[in-house]
């Protein structure tokens, strides 16, 4: 290649205007909360020079790089700031901008098609957002999950005489995106028929409940399991397990996650042998067989039955919790990682994983998931900066006028504690908890409790 060719490349990838210091690669993470959070500060541990950009970002992701003000789903404003800041790469967070098509938006742009973009596109994303694609994608590659049936209004009776007939609890799914409220666990006949003709006749979900997914409810033990794929290969992370209930003792609403531990001690070897060899490596050959160009995370809702795993859902990215307990065990360099992707080399990569165990509790404004109060000023972030077993991702915060760090959500931080067992790594999560302070603060005590004193470390 000649030198003149060369230095048109790196001219048009702003390799030499002031603005882009040649080597350096601009990341602009698309997400608000602490996943987001989390992935910025793993990355910025990579060994390639990087300039981070988050967009909206929140008052964490502001000591990584620049938040840009832009909601997750400006497309155009999207579209435009990769211009304007010469993005490389984009790490989509969240599962909204996906479903609705972030990535074919960018990729059909003359000025963005280049950008290795982590995450699948809008066809690809429809294992998280419509429930019955995934359930008949798991039938058609013969993936073990619960039994079900799909209805919509046209169907509404069938539906009832469906529900009927089943065994309680019976579990009611909304089809698409319901903000991670739209999945009813119901404990008798009424209280399922009512939920039912709340979601098909009343809408209480919106367009999400136009069809629902009336399924099998599975008895067992939950765990989340996440690969990444360029679309033929894919490497595991960490597997985790999350705490969705409000309350203690696993009591209360669903919430968006009180927190995570990783590693899973019940998680034993035959059963992650198991897991690859029925469900991780079937989705993925399942995902080429039906042409479906996917990058990115695939996230594994997992439920260990008599010693058998089942997939309850498919989620088209990282977790939130669970991605602030694995990422701190993965001593990979994640940008080398996501650079693999658009190459088809991430087979040629090694997953290294920490055996150190992490434990994330997460602090939400009092209320929580119901009405909560924002605009409290969050106190101690400095200080618990300071212990070296504990790690401080902001969900919820932003920063008010006066630069104070405010509560912005109902989440609002996320702390991960790292030791040699489970119950080390909570017990260093509280200690740098005890020093955060704002008003009506929340969390769970007992986040880890069914593994005190666990000290088997599973190759997980």
């Amino acid at each position: 290649m000649s030198q003149n060719i060369l230095s048109k490349i790196l001219t048009n990838f702003g390799y030499f205007n002031n603005e882009k210091e040649y080597n350096t690669m601009h990341v602009l993470l698309i997400g608000a909360g602490g996943r987001e959070h989390a992935i910025g500060w793993k990355l910025n541990q990579s060994t390639q020079k990087i300039k981070l950009f988050f967009a909206p970002g929140n008052a964490g992701t502001l000591q990584l790089g620049t938040n840009l003000n832009l909601s997750t789903t400006d497309f155009e404003g999207i579209i435009n700031a990769c211009t304007t800041h010469q993005i490389d790469m984009v790490v989509v967070g969240p599962e909204e901008p996906l479903v609705k098509g972030i990535v074919d938006a960018l990729l059909e742009n003359e000025a963005t098609k280049h950008i290795n973009i982590v995450g699948p596109n809008k066809q690809a994303a429809q294992l998280e957002g419509s429930k019955s694609f995934a359930k008949k994608f798991m039938q058609r590659h013969n993936i073990p999950t619960a039994a079900y049936q799909e209805f919509d209004k046209n169907s509404l009776q069938n539906g009832i005489d469906y529900i009927k007939k089943q065994h309680l609890p019976i579990v009611l799914k909304a089809d698409g995106l319901a903000g991670g409220k739209g999945v009813i666990i119901c404990d008798s006949y009424v209280q399922a028929i009512a939920e039912f003709e709340m979601m098909l006749v009343y809408s209480k979900f919106g367009e999400a409940g136009n069809k629902v997914v009336v399924e099998e409810f599975l008895h067992g033990l939950e765990f989340s399991v996440f690969a990444l794929t360029d679309g033929k290969s894919y490497k595991i992370l960490p597997i985790a397990k999350d705490y969705k209930r409000v309350g203690e003792g696993d009591v209360g609403l669903n919430t968006g996650g009180m927190g995570a531990v990783s590693p899973v001690p019940f998680v034993s070897t035959v059963m992650y042998d198991k897991v690859l060899t029925k469900i991780v490596e079937p989705t993925i050959n399942g995902l080429v067989a039906d042409g479906i160009n996917y990058k990115g995370f695939v996230f594994f809702g997992l439920i260990s039955v008599n010693n058998e795993p089942y997939i309850i859902e498919y989620n088209c990215r990282l977790g939130d919790p669970e991605t602030e307990a694995i990422l701190p065990r993965l001593t990979t360099d994640l940008l080398y990682l996501f650079n693999q992707l658009p190459l088809g080399t991430l087979h040629q990569a090694n997953i290294e994983i920490n055996a150190t165990c992490s434990a994330t509790i997460v602090a939400t404004s009092g209320g929580y998931p119901n009405y909560y109060n924002i605009g409290y000023v969050v106190n101690g972030l400095t200080q618990s900066e300071a212990p070296v077993n504990a790690h401080i991702f902001v969900s919820g915060a932003k920063l008010n006028e006066q630069d104070n760090i405010i509560t912005d959500g109902g989440r609002v931080i996320a702390v991960t504690g790292m030791g040699s067992t489970i119950t080390d790594a909570v017990a260093n999560s509280k200690k740098a908890l005890a020093t955060i302070r704002f008003e009506e603060m929340y969390y769970r005590n007992d986040i880890g409790y069914e593994f005190d004193n666990s000290t088997e470390i599973i190759n997980n």
